[in-house]
């Protein structure tokens, strides 16, 4: 099978090795693509995606913003689009990002998240495509911004549980882990590989 990993903000392609090494030790043919997150170029990022799935059945992994990245891509609905027939998101604030609205509200948003702004702070509220079917994936241990600063929200320290919900997912599952160990933890490559057989 054919996947594509996109990463969360300000991450790098290298972030997601540790998972792109389990897939392709499973027998998938993995593209880790490394993009800017807060000045990102889509037309160039979406062009690399159509050409990797070239036809095929793919996947889509996105850990965090890389899966609102994915579902631009998908409603943008180029050809190779098409193809993509699941998509696992890890950690996704669909909904839009709480801590990215409370950095807002102090007036640093523009600074700190540039263009990734309107991925993080959507003006409506979206739902899943149709045509791929969605598995959110979602964590537990609040250890990050979001514990401080959303003190009675559940969340996994940057994300609130609830973001990661959007309407037309096919299942959501929350595992004990950290928003950024959701993609080095062995139990949820494990199951991503198991959604995937």
């Amino acid at each position: 099978m054919k996947i594509i990993l996109l990463h969360g903000l300000y991450m790098h392609g290298v972030a997601m090795i540790p998972l792109e090494k389990r897939l392709t030790n499973a027998g998938h043919a993995v593209l880790n693509i490394s993009y800017s997150t807060v000045m990102p170029n889509l037309k160039a990022l979406f062009g690399e995606m159509d050409a990797f799935i070239d036809g095929e059945e793919a996947v889509i992994v996105g850990h965090s913003m890389g899966g609102v990245i994915t579902r631009v891509y998908l409603e943008n609905e180029s050809e190779m689009s098409k193809h993509v027939k699941t998509v696992i998101t890890l950690g996704t604030p669909h909904k839009g990002s709480k801590v990215a609205a409370f950095f807002k509200g102090i007036g640093i948003s523009d600074f700190m998240f540039q263009e990734s702004s309107r991925f993080l702070l959507p003006d409506y509220e979206p739902t899943w495509p149709e045509g791929s079917t969605l598995y959110s994936i979602a964590g537990d241990m609040r250890i990050g911004p979001a514990a401080v600063l959303l003190r009675s929200k559940e969340s996994d320290g940057t994300v609130l549980i609830d973001e990661t919900k959007i309407e037309g997912m096919a299942s959501h599952e929350i595992f004990p882990v950290t928003h950024t160990a959701l993609i080095f933890a062995k139990r949820v490559a494990d199951r991503i590989i198991e959604i995937l057989e």
